[in-house]
């Protein structure tokens, strides 16, 4: 069985860049190690979707390994969306207006 293709929105795609310069700026290495993280995460979404909570209505939450940020996306019928990656001390409102 295949997995489902991931889509990022535009949005998410930004959050990652600005943290992986975030990190890569306080030490060299870093930042790929995030993205590195944030692609395990994703796997983790992949292979099983249902095992993250729910956080709001149907978006869930999987947390990121190593690092304080969340990968929220849904499971649709034909792929997995990717609405934002999230600093866990950030308003959850900033990605909730994401729908």
């Amino acid at each position: 069985m295949s997995l489902p293709p991931v889509v990022l929105r535009p949005q998410a795609e930004q959050d990652i860049i600005q943290a992986q310069r975030w990190y890569e700026a306080r030490s060299p290495g870093l930042g790929l190690a995030f993205v590195s993280a944030v692609d395990d995460t994703i796997q983790r979404i992949l292979n099983q979707p249902l095992a993250f909570p729910e956080v709001h209505g149907p978006t869930r939450r999987a947390i990121i390994r190593r690092f304080p940020y969340g990968v929220y996306f849904r499971e649709l019928p034909e792929h997995i969306v990717v609405l934002a990656v999230m600093h866990g001390s950030r308003h959850p409102r900033r990605w909730q207006a994401r729908h």
